[in-house]
C-alpha cells in the first residue's frame, strides 16, 4: 500500500484538494491558500516524488498516482468523492482521479492530458532538462540571478509565469530547488499521457488554459476530449502557472467552480 503523501492543510469546511504541476510542491500554491481557507477546508499535497513527498518505490504510472491520491485522502478521514484542482500536471492528475471516482468536482488549470504524449511539443522537454541542469550546476548562481524581478520574468516566462517579478524571490528559489531536486520528474514525466475516459464524466468540470501559456500549446489544448457539459475559460492574463499572475483570480474561479 502507498504511504499517504505531505500535504499542508489550512480552513475548515468541505475538503478542497490541490495538485501542483511538475517538478513544484505544495508550495505552489501558497498565494491562493490563504484565500481558499476562508470558506473550504483546503489540503494542498505534494505528489509523490515532488517536495517533501518521498518517489514511488515501483514504477510510476497513472493508476499508481490516482491510488497514491486516494489513500492520502483516506488518511486525512475523506472516503467519498472530493472538489480537487489540479494545475498542469496536477490537472492530468485530477482528471485522471475523476475517472477513478474519487472526484466530486475538477478544476484543471493548463491540465496535461487532454491530448496523446505524442503530441507533446518539442520544446517542452528541453525548457525543463536545461533549467533543472543550471539549477544543479550552478545552485549558487542561479539562486543570486533570481534575486532580481527582471530575470525572474525571463527565466520563469515559459515553465511558470509570464510575471516572474510578482513572485516573491524566496519562493521564486525555493520553486527552482523544488524543480531541480524532485526524484520523480523523469518517470512521470513520461508517464503523463491522455486520460482515457474523461469525455464520459458527468461530475462538473472546469478547464482553464491562460492565453499568455506558451507551455502547452493549441495542440495540447483538446476541448474535444471533455465531456459536452464541462466548462472551458482562456483568462486573458495567466500563464502557465497562474497563482502568482492573478491569485484573486484564480481564488475565485476555485471557489465559484465548486
Amino acid at each position: 500500500m502507498t504511504s499517504p503523501w505531505f500535504h499542508l492543510e489550512q480552513g475548515s469546511g468541505r475538503p478542497l484538494v490541490l495538485l501542483h504541476g511538475i517538478g513544484m510542491s505544495h508550495a505552489a500554491w501558497q498565494p491562493v491558500m490563504h484565500l481558499l481557507a476562508r470558506e473550504r477546508r483546503v489540503i494542498a499535497v505534494d505528489i509523490a516524488g515532488f517536495g517533501q513527498t518521498p518517489a514511488l518505490t515501483g514504477p510510476v504510472s497513472e493508476s499508481a498516482l490516482v491510488d497514491g491520491l486516494k489513500q492520502t485522502l483516506l488518511s486525512l478521514g475523506i472516503d467519498e468523492p472530493v472538489d480537487i484542482v489540479g494545475n498542469s500536471m496536477g490537472g492530468w492528475l485530477a482528471l485522471s482521479a475523476a475517472t477513478h471516482g474519487l472526484a466530486r468536482s475538477v478544476v484543471a488549470i493548463s491540465p496535461a492530458g487532454l491530448a496523446r504524449a505524442d503530441k507533446t511539443p518539442r520544446h517542452i522537454r528541453p525548457i525543463f532538462d536545461s533549467a533543472r541542469l543550471m539549477a544543479r550546476r550552478l545552485p549558487k548562481l542561479s539562486e543570486r540571478l533570481l534575486r532580481f524581478g527582471a530575470i525572474r520574468s525571463t527565466f520563469l516566462a515559459l515553465p511558470m509565469s509570464i510575471r516572474g517579478y510578482k513572485i516573491p524571490a524566496d519562493a521564486a528559489v525555493r520553486s527552482l530547488q523544488d524543480f531541480a531536486h524532485a526524484p520523480g520528474f523523469d518517470a512521470t514525466y513520461d508517464a503523463i499521457d491522455l486520460v482515457q475516459g474523461i469525455n464520459e464524466l458527468t461530475i462538473p468540470v472546469t478547464v482553464a488554459f491562460g492565453r499568455l501559456d506558451f507551455l502547452l500549446t493549441s495542440a495540447l489544448q483538446r476541448r474535444k476530449a471533455l465531456p459536452t457539459h464541462a466548462t472551458w475559460l482562456k483568462p486573458w492574463s495567466w500563464g502557465h502557472v497562474p497563482m502568482w499572475d492573478d491569485p484573486e483570480g484564480v481564488a475565485k474561479l476555485i471557489l465559484a467552480s465548486n
